[in-house]
C-alpha cells in the first residue's frame, strides 16, 4: 500500500489547501494575541520626535559625511549654474493592493522621470521609496518593474542617488541589498543615509544637505541595535501579522512637529540648507505650502480677483486633509529648511524639489487637465543666491 495513502502513516501529508487554511488560522490567532502588544510597542518606542535626539542624529550624520565617510553619504561639489537635481521622496511603492499608496501616483511619477532624464537632472530618491513595513521586498520590486526601469536609466547614466528612510530601512544593510537590489539595479548601486553638495557664492562655501528626515526616531535611528532589530526582526513580524502601526505619514500633528524640529536644526547651522522628506508635507524656504496659499489668497482678495480666489480656495480644500493638525509656522523666518513632500498623495499628485539654473523650486506633477496628461507645475521658486543672502542676514 502506498505509504502516503495509508491510514496508519503518522506523517500523512495534508492537501495544499488544508495546509494554507491551517497557516491562515495560525496567523489570525497570532494577530489576535499580538495586535495590542505590537501596536503598544510601536507607539511607545517611536512616538513623538525628541528635539535633542533629532539634533544629535543630524549633527552626527552631517559630520560623518563631511569627514569623508562615504558609506554614510557622498559629498560632491555643486556648480550653482549648471548643477541639476530633482528630489523625490516617500513613494511608498507597495503591492498594487488597496493598501498601496503609490499606485495612483505612478503615472505622474514616470512622466516626471521621463522629463528629468531628458533634461539632464540627477535623480535623488530621498527615502521611503519602497514600503517595506507592509510588503516583502520581492513583491514590491515585482509589481513596479516599469518604475524601477525608469529609475535605472539614471543609474546607468551615473545620475542616481538613493537614500534609505525608515520604511525602507532594510536597504541600509548589505544582505538585503545583495539579495534584492543588486539583481535589479546592478552592483553600481550604492545606498546612503545622506547626501551633501557644496557650492561657492561670494567667496563663501554653502552646503545643501539632504536626508530622509527620520533621524532621531528611537525605533529606526536610535542606535545600531534598534536599527538592526527593526530591519531584521520587527518589520518581518509586522508584515506576517499584517499589523500596521502609526507613522508620520498617517499622523499629521506628529509630521508638523517633526518639520518644526528639523527647521530649528537647520536654522542653527551656518551657510546650510537642509532638505528632507518623511513628513509628507511640502516646505519651501521654511514655510509650508499651505501658508503660502493662504498668503496668496489674502492678496487675491485684496485685489478682488474672483477667479483666482476660487482656484486657491479649491486648492486649499484639496489639501485640507494633508494639513490637518498643522499648528505652527509664524516663527519660521530663516529660509534654511525645505521638504520635498511625497509621491503618494491620495489624488495621485506628486511633489518634489528641483535644483537647477541657480534656483530651487517646489514642483508638483498631476494630470489636472482636460487631456488627463501628467504635467509639471511650479508651486514656489527662488534664486539660491537670494536664499544664501537671507541666511547671512539672520
Amino acid at each position: 500500500m502506498n505509504k502516503e495513502t495509508s491510514t496508519e502513516n503518522p506523517k500523512k501529508v495534508l492537501p495544499i489547501v488544508e495546509r494554507f487554511s491551517v497557516l491562515r488560522a495560525i496567523r489570525k490567532g497570532m494577530q489576535w494575541m499580538f495586535r495590542k502588544p505590537v501596536t503598544w510597542a510601536a507607539d511607545k518606542f517611536s512616538s513623538d520626535p525628541v528635539k535633542e535626539d533629532v539634533f544629535s542624529s543630524l549633527d552626527s550624520l552631517l559630520k560623518e559625511i563631511r569627514d569623508g565617510k562615504k558609506e554614510k553619504g557622498l559629498h560632491l561639489p555643486f556648480d550653482l549654474e549648471k548643477g541639476k537635481y530633482i528630489v523625490f521622496s516617500d513613494q511608498h511603492k507597495g503591492a498594487r493592493d488597496l493598501a498601496d499608496d503609490f499606485m495612483l501616483a505612478e503615472k505622474n511619477y514616470i512622466a516626471a522621470l521621463d522629463y528629468y532624464f531628458e533634461q539632464g537632472y540627477t535623480l535623488i530618491c530621498l527615502g521611503d521609496s519602497e514600503e517595506l513595513w507592509e510588503n516583502e521586498p520581492l513583491v514590491v520590486l515585482k509589481n513596479y518593474k516599469d518604475t524601477l526601469e525608469s529609475e535605472l536609466r539614471f543609474l546607468k547614466d551615473d545620475r542616481f542617488i538613493k537614500i534609505f528612510g525608515n520604511h525602507d530601512l532594510e536597504w541600509s544593510y548589505r544582505i538585503p541589498q545583495f539579495l534584492f537590489l543588486k539583481s535589479k539595479y546592478g552592483h553600481e548601486l550604492k545606498i546612503y543615509e545622506g547626501f551633501l553638495i557644496t557650492t561657492q557664492y561670494n567667496n563663501k562655501n554653502y552646503d545643501i544637505f539632504m536626508a530622509h528626515g527620520h533621524q532621531g526616531d528611537q525605533r529606526s535611528d536610535g542606535n545600531a541595535f534598534s536599527k538592526w532589530f527593526v530591519a531584521a526582526i520587527w518589520t518581518p513580524i509586522q508584515r506576517f501579522l499584517e499589523i500596521k502601526s502609526n507613522t508620520p505619514a498617517k499622523s499629521f500633528e506628529l509630521g508638523d512637529k517633526h518639520n518644526i524640529i528639523m527647521y530649528e536644526w537647520s536654522a542653527a547651522q551656518k551657510n546650510l540648507l537642509f532638505i528632507s522628506g518623511h513628513t509628507h508635507k511640502p516646505v519651501f524656504a521654511s514655510m509650508d505650502h499651505i501658508d503660502r496659499l493662504n498668503k496668496k489668497l489674502e492678496k487675491l482678495k485684496a485685489d478682488g480677483d474672483t477667479e483666482g480666489i476660487l482656484k486657491v480656495e479649491q486648492e486649499l480644500k484639496n489639501r485640507q486633509l494633508e494639513y490637518a493638525g498643522k499648528q505652527f509656522h509664524k516663527t519660521m523666518v530663516i529660509p534654511s529648511y525645505f521638504n520635498s513632500g511625497c509621491c503618494c498623495y491620495s489624488d495621485g499628485i506628486i511633489t518634489g524639489l528641483e535644483i537647477s539654473d541657480g534656483e530651487i523650486r517646489l514642483i508638483k506633477w498631476s494630470a489636472e487637465n482636460d487631456n488627463n496628461v501628467p504635467a509639471r507645475k511650479i508651486l514656489e521658486y527662488s534664486s539660491l543666491r537670494y536664499v544664501f543672502d537671507e541666511l547671512n542676514t539672520q
